[in-house]
């Protein structure tokens, strides 16, 4: 039998999905520009997040590994989006990426349920995630001073995910549990 001990695949996730979200965030309010961005859109929070959500799969989790996955796939198809519009190869208007936020939207949708299920940490960072793709949405569809509420709202989503990854990481390290994650907004079998 192996007892080996292996990481928990979620750290690498939850620290790719915070860092990207939160440096398109910092672009979206003029503070960077983008090629930090298409970086980690294709490093940490595509590549690195799609891995970690494979590696989910393989520890049997299955929010972990649909939801890394998604949105490791997510941040790839997004920086194509951006590198075809750079090129001029197949340019997307504001409301075709509106529409590509839709239908994300219609996706977190699913996994903001199944959040509420796992703790408050959870629930809280994918409501913020809900509430930052509708004003997304809204902001490509005529509404362009949502962006920028939804940069905020994204910025404390993406703070959400550090967190967990930090009790992820100190509550192991410790032995205890040092960052608490609170009770499941919705009780399971």
């Amino acid at each position: 039998m192996n007892n080996i001990k292996l990481g928990n695949p979620a750290v690498v996730g939850l620290a790719g999905f915070g860092l990207t979200t939160l440096l398109l965030q910092f672009h979206n309010l003029g503070l960077c520009g983008m090629g930090p961005v298409v970086a980690m859109g294709f490093g940490f929070g595509g590549l690195a997040q799609l891995i970690a959500g494979l590696m989910e799969q393989k520890a049997g989790n299955n929010f972990g590994y649909a939801a890394f996955t998604s949105y490791g796939a997510f941040w790839i198809g997004l920086g194509i989006i951006w590198m075809l519009n750079h090129y001029q190869i197949y340019p997307s208007t504001g409301t075709d990426v509106g529409v590509y936020l839709v239908v994300w939207t219609l996706l977190t949708l699913i996994f903001w349920v199944g959040s509420m299920f796992i703790h408050t940490a959870m629930a809280t960072t994918f409501s913020l995630l809900v509430i930052g793709f509708i004003l997304l949405d809204l902001g490509h569809f005529g509404f362009p001073i949502l962006n920028t509420v939804a940069a905020y709202v994204l910025i404390v989503c993406a703070l959400g995910a550090w967190y967990m990854m930090a009790a992820i990481i100190l509550n192991d390290l410790s032995g205890k549990c040092l960052v608490k994650l609170g009770k499941p907004w919705i009780k399971g079998n």
